[in-house]
């Protein structure tokens, strides 16, 4: 029974090929058609002066050959040229002197980590909370100072405006979300 089917299986891809090969090559030979008139009279190219140009042949030939010092025969590269040591000309003018750019003063970051805010139930006054490592916990108010050094100008919800003291920059520190335990 196996047999039957891969008879007729090999019966049908047979016909197949047949009606493919016959609808690809019927006979006809393909058709091809070209301008008569323009193969009859072929369109020139207009040059303005068709004799050879004697005078670049001969400042070609004149030309000699000069060397770089590598043999174009080998493929290995020579080896770099040493470099001169840079002595300075006493008679080149000497470059001017660019003072240093002024250095822009930043604010210190802080010491603690902005983790969260809050507000006081009888007052409109918004406390921020600072962690200084694990265990320190500091609770400062809009207006007073954070360790002496920082004094917190507005706390906001995501982050809170701080100047410091010694110098009177002012700085941005922006809420630090705590992570799971």
């Amino acid at each position: 029974m196996k047999q039957k089917k891969q008879l007729a299986v090999l019966a049908l891809l047979s016909l197949l090929l047949l009606a493919v090969g016959y609808f690809y090559f019927d006979g006809e030979k393909p058709v091809v058609t070209a301008d008569a008139g323009a193969a009859q009279n072929p369109q020139l190219l207009s040059v303005e002066n068709p004799s050879l140009h004697k005078d670049g042949v001969e400042k070609a030939r004149k030309t000699e050959y000069k060397s770089g010092g590598r043999n174009i025969f080998n493929r290995e590269l020579p080896p770099p040229p040493v470099p001169r040591p840079n002595v300075p000309n006493p008679k080149d003018p000497k470059p001017p002197i660019v003072p240093p750019a002024p250095v822009i003063p930043t604010v210190s970051p802080l010491p603690a980590k902005f983790f969260g805010y809050g507000t006081i139930p009888n007052g409109t006054a918004r406390v921020a909370f600072f962690r200084d490592g694990e265990d320190v916990i500091y609770v400062v108010k809009e207006g007073e100072s954070l360790m002496n050094r920082f004094r917190i100008l507005k706390i906001g919800n995501s982050s809170l405006d701080y100047e410091e003291v010694s110098s009177g920059l002012r700085g941005t520190a922006i809420l630090e979300e705590q992570g799971n335990p």
